[in-house]
């Protein structure tokens, strides 16, 4: 066998592979004898026909057979011998085998790019400044007790405020024509809970009951019905009557309906408690990003476009799936992934720089995942989950899911490299640069 590799657009290769004639035929000779095995031909018993009549009644149908056995047998060699490391599935080009002729096939592949990291020590990054929000903790507490409110009529002389709940007619109008699903009398509107587009609830906050007003709007853009995106959109609005939320006290009758047996201090201790985790997973998630994010810009790597383009798919996927969740309509996705198909391409893009980036630093810093991480980690599901520990084996047992796992684990204990290493510069949220996210 001999095996030629060309260099074609950048990191795709032609591998050329001859296989020489006594190889083929021995290859259809085998074929052959596999069909005589197997088949069973009128006048003879099975396994019994002459090779010479198999010949001649399957010829033209043993081609595919002979030429996926020399590829198959083949291929893996010629990569070993190059020394190739590819990261796509190959396609494949030749043409139909002949006995008495050599064989000839191009692999044409991707393959894995040089990583070469010329930085990851002391790389400066911006981490958000923890800082307990005692607005957010006022506001949990304010939506247990909202779960268990009465509305009651406002009595008071007074005009619509945040908080409250309008009943109000309204119908929409674009370019002067009615809005489709634009109307609704009697509805209930909770104001400040950004139900319907910008601006509107604030049209409402004022009116008093009984007065009509047309509140000068515009949709967002983008928008989940891509026809009326951005256009202006007229509403005329009338409060038909104003309600109010009254609020329980926070005791020991309220959380016993919540279904804790706790005190109400206790109780607000453990809320803290939750609060406080949940935002530091959050900043910690987000500066692992911006870690990741600046690994990539110091150290790029050339990114496999078959690599690129079945991550941003993914990507897309995943996107479509949340927004769909959401009710955005196909027509209106297809031209929102239009509009930011650069922004997928440069996420996509990224992550796989990232992984090759990872896998580079596991390998010089001896960081792979082993054996004792993945018991230490099913102890930590177990103890997490609440599930027998055998499950969580079970479970992690599947090819996609352990390989899923074990590079978690082994991009976990990269990260915990570079932090240790990294210049952190803690700062208010509000300062943070931030890029756009979907």
């Amino acid at each position: 066998m001999k095996a030629q590799v060309q260099i074609a657009d950048g990191l795709q290769r032609k591998i050329n592979v001859e296989i020489p004639q006594t190889v083929v035929a021995n290859t259809f000779e085998k074929v052959y004898q596999s069909i005589q095995r197997n088949v069973q031909l009128k006048g003879f018993r099975k396994g019994k026909a002459p090779i010479s009549t198999i010949k001649s009644m399957y010829k033209t149908q043993v081609l595919g057979d002979v030429a996926q056995d020399l590829i198959q047998q083949h291929y893996p060699i010629a990569l070993k011998d190059n020394n190739i490391d590819p990261v796509s599935y190959p396609e494949f080009e030749f043409e139909d085998p002949s006995e008495s002729k050599d064989f000839s096939f191009t692999a044409i592949i991707e393959v894995r790019p040089e990583v070469k990291i010329k930085k990851w020590e002391g790389l400066e990054v911006e981490k958000e400044k923890f800082i307990f929000n005692d607005a957010q903790f006022d506001q949990v507490l304010n939506n247990i007790k909202s779960s268990r409110a009465k509305l009651v009529d406002v009595l008071e002389d007074r005009a619509a405020q945040t908080g409250d709940v309008a009943i109000i007619n309204f119908e929409g109008f674009v370019d002067g024509k009615p809005l489709e699903n634009g109307k609704g009398e009697g509805h209930n509107l909770e104001l400040g809970a950004k139900q319907f587009i910008e601006g509107f609830e604030e049209g409402v906050i004022g009116m008093k009951v009984g007065a009509s007003k047309t509140l000068n709007l515009k949709f967002p853009d983008p928008y989940h019905s891509a026809e009326i995106a951005g256009k202006p959109v007229d509403f005329k609005v009338t409060l038909t009557g104003l309600k109010k939320k009254d609020l329980p006290e926070l005791n020991d009758e309220l959380l016993a309906q919540i279904g804790t047996k706790q005190t109400v201090e206790e109780f607000k201790a453990t809320l803290k408690q939750d609060i406080e985790q949940t935002d530091k997973k959050r900043i910690e998630d987000a500066f692992k990003n911006r870690l990741v994010k600046k690994l990539v810009q110091e150290n790029p790597v050339q990114v496999p476009a078959s690599l690129l383009k079945d991550q941003k798919a993914s990507l897309i996927e995943d996107f479509k799936k949340r927004m769909s969740d959401q009710g955005m309509q196909e027509n209106d996705f297809e031209s929102y992934v239009q509009k930011w198909d650069a922004d997928f391409a440069k996420t996509a893009s990224e992550m796989i720089q990232s992984s090759f980036l990872i896998d580079a630093l596991a390998s010089q810093h001896d960081l792979q995942c082993k054996k004792e991480d993945l018991e230490v980690k099913f102890a930590e599901y177990a103890k997490q989950t609440g599930l027998e520990e055998t499950r969580i084996r079970e479970w992690y047992a599947k090819p996609e899911q352990a390989s899923r796992l074990t590079y978690m684990i082994t991009e976990e204990k990269v990260l915990n490299l570079l932090t240790s290493k990294a210049k952190i510069k803690e700062v208010d949220a509000k300062d943070l640069k931030e890029e756009q996210q979907h």
